[in-house]
C-alpha cells in the first residue's frame, strides 16, 4: 500500500515538472501565459490526474470562467505531450482545480502581522 502511495506520489511529481515545462514553452494561449501548477494528486489506477494551479498576480479567491475554459480546451494537448514525455500504460485525463491555499496563506499572513502590529501598540 505504500509503495502505491508512494509511486502515484512520484508520478505526480513527475507531472507538474512536465506540465510547468509545457506551459512555460509550447502553449501558446495568452490566456495561460500566467498559469502556475502547484501540486498535481494521481487517482491509484493513474486514470485521473488532478492540477492544482495558482495564476501569478491573481489575489482572488475565484478564477475566471474564461480562464477554466482555456485550461479545458488545452487539456487534450496537455495529456497528449505528456503521454510523450512520461512512460505509463495509460496518460491520466487531466482535471484542472484553482488552488486558493496561497490565497488564503496570504490572507493569514496579513491577519498575524495585524495582530502583531496591535500588540505592540498596546505595550
Amino acid at each position: 500500500m505504500d509503495e502505491e502511495s508512494n509511486r502515484t506520489r512520484r508520478v505526480g511529481e513527475q507531472i507538474k515538472r512536465e506540465l510547468a515545462q509545457l506551459f512555460q514553452s509550447d502553449v501558446k494561449d495568452p490566456r495561460l501565459k500566467w498559469v502556475t501548477i502547484s501540486s498535481v494528486k494521481v487517482s491509484k489506477d493513474f486514470s485521473h490526474a488532478t492540477v492544482f494551479f495558482t495564476i501569478i498576480g491573481h489575489f482572488e479567491e475565484t478564477v475566471d470562467d474564461i480562464i477554466l475554459q482555456s485550461l479545458e480546451n488545452t487539456s487534450r494537448f496537455l495529456r497528449k505531450e505528456l503521454g510523450k514525455r512520461i512512460k505509463l500504460r495509460l496518460t491520466p485525463e487531466l482535471h484542472f482545480q484553482y488552488d486558493e491555499s496561497t490565497i488564503r496563506g496570504d490572507r493569514l499572513a496579513t491577519l498575524i502581522d495585524t495582530a502583531i502590529a496591535s500588540d505592540k501598540r498596546e505595550v
